[in-house]
């Protein structure tokens, strides 16, 4: 249980500073125990608490584009967020667990070169329309795993609006607290979640906590730290995820 609040802890935090959070707690509900899907499902709903706490902590500091607007956008990822979670539940788990490695390879690339993809691919200035359906499709794909779900919000708002990056963060975790939150009540609706509740609610604390504290110190602590952090996380899991299918 210590070891399950310390990876919420780290978790909230990391979500709050720059995202990659999942990688930490689904990891740390695997190993101890839990199946891939339901672990999933229960990151989510742990999560969702933590992201609500950072989200209003970054209230008066959330930057916006003009067009669409911000309620528009929400509504975008709610839907997206809900479908994301019908599809994990009405599809097999053995389809989850054969992608969970790739899933977590593919968000850990995003990670590393997710700044200079946005710098090579600029995709113009498309229409409001053209933004929302691509926020309702990432919000599917948070819904269904989320792993760094967020960075690919920032670097997508980065290369389709004229919103500035270094003041995107807020944004992001606003719209990650939107689709946890539609997914995150399905989850605990219709998956096994509450199972074991003793193992959500250490999560659940502990990112709260570091959702808390994540969101005061991300102006004092080094991103260049934060960053490497999050990624030499995300390669370990992803390692370590290839060699349990596979090895």
């Amino acid at each position: 249980m210590l070891i399950i609040l310390l990876a919420g802890v780290a978790a909230g935090a990391l979500n709050a500073v720059g995202g990659g959070g999942s990688f930490v707690a689904l990891s740390a509900l695997v190993a101890g125990g839990m199946p891939p899907v339901t672990a999933n499902a229960t990151t989510t709903v742990a999560m969702l608490p933590g992201n609500a706490t950072s989200a209003w902590v970054y209230r008066r500091d959330v930057h916006t584009f003009a067009k669409p607007s911000p309620a528009r956008l929400t509504v975008a990822s709610v839907l997206g967020g809900a479908v994301g979670a019908a599809l994990l539940l009405l599809l097999p788990s053995a389809s989850f667990d054969a992608a969970v490695p790739w899933l977590l390879a593919f968000a850990t690339l995003v990670l590393a070169f997710g700044k200079r993809l946005t710098r090579a691919i600029r995709l113009g200035t498309p229409g409001p329309a053209a933004i929302l359906s691509g926020q309702f499709l990432l919000s599917i794909y948070g819904g269904y795993f989320g792993g760094a779900v967020g960075l690919m919000m920032l670097a997508f708002w980065t290369a389709t609006t004229s919103l500035d990056p270094a003041k995107g963060n807020p944004l992001r975790v606003l719209q990650v607290a939107a689709v946890y939150l539609t997914s995150g009540l399905i989850f605990v609706f219709a998956a096994n979640v509450l199972d074991q509740p003793m193992r959500l609610i250490a999560m659940l604390c502990g990112a709260i906590i570091g959702g808390y504290l994540g969101a005061h110190l991300v102006r004092r602590l080094p991103r260049v730290v934060l960053r490497a952090l999050v990624l030499t996380t995300a390669v370990a899991m992803t390692i370590l995820f290839f060699v349990r299918a596979f090895g």
